[in-house]
């Protein structure tokens, strides 16, 4: 087999939390565990964000609590604040998540503060991580263009992304939030952030709104990128970009990575029962 490629399961978080039906602390439990049966070995299990704003997130530290850890798999949760960091840590998070903008009008409109604003938020999470041996990862949202300012220029990307890796991410995820890169934009985004983050600290998270997001991770891989952040079903967008729903399948990327030889560890046919009941679920 060719290169390993990590893929990072959004689903039960970025997944569930622009679905407008409420998923039971069990069903998502089974959802999770039925992940990390197929072979994924990063899930991002929640949020601990706010249930008045993102309310499929409630209950996180049930769903942390109750979910059969697998050795070996990561089970990171967003956590905005520290508040959120603390409630992460009484739930045995290994992993936390922050997320930041490279459009200073989406950082308003999903944070309630400015890219500086939400960075000095960061700050103290980043501290005591260090101090706790947690590792942080860093989201980048609307690397490519956002719904209130348009197309989104790559020095503004740079900065955020140098920005959160200097702070000590382990990892950057670079966000297409809604879905309109193409190729030829994706592979210049990449290779302009070699400069800034090393290749194996970046990761790709787009949406396949416009249907392009498998020849964009094509692109990504080609110039070196190792981690790619997929949904199972396809399931979740963003609640703050309209009409953006739709991550990247977990399918989808399993299917081109194996058509082009890579590995990825995934047992495919236990990752669509998976998709299939969650699916099910979520339309029923």
């Amino acid at each position: 087999m060719g290169d390993h490629i990590h893929i990072v399961e959004v689903g039960p978080r970025d997944g569930l939390q622009n679905e407008k039906k409420m998923v039971s602390v069990e069903d998502r439990v089974r959802m999770i565990d039925g992940l990390s049966a197929a072979g994924l070995k990063t899930i991002e299990a929640g949020a601990f964000v706010s249930p008045k704003w993102v309310p499929q997130m409630a209950d996180t530290d049930q769903v942390m609590a109750t979910i059969k850890r697998q050795e070996g798999v990561s089970y990171p949760v967003l956590t905005p604040n520290l508040k959120g960091y603390e409630a992460a840590r009484q739930a045995n998070a290994d992993t936390v998540a922050v997320f930041a903008a490279a459009s200073e009008t989406f950082s308003q409109k999903n944070t309630n503060g400015s890219i500086d604003d939400v960075f000095e938020r960061f700050e103290p999470i980043f501290e005591r991580a260090r101090d706790d041996g947690i590792r942080v990862r860093g989201y980048v949202s609307c690397i490519f263009g956002c719904p209130y300012e348009g197309d989104i220029d790559t020095d503004a990307v740079r900065r955020v992304s140098k920005r959160l890796y200097a702070m000590g991410a382990y990892e950057v995820s670079l966000g297409d939030t809604i879905g309109v890169g193409t190729p030829d934009v994706a592979a210049d985004l990449i290779n302009a952030l070699k400069d800034d983050v090393p290749i194996e600290g970046l990761a790709c998270h787009f949406h396949d709104t416009n249907g392009r997001a498998i020849e964009n991770l094509e692109v990504c891989l080609e110039a070196g990128v190792r981690t790619i952040d997929a949904s199972v079903g396809g399931l979740g967008g963003c609640p703050y970009a309209n009409g953006a729903t739709g991550n990247v399948a977990t399918d989808k990327v399993t299917a081109m990575l194996d058509a082009k030889g890579f590995d990825h560890g995934v047992d495919v046919d236990a990752l669509m029962r998976v998709s299939d009941d969650i699916r099910t679920l979520i339309h029923s």
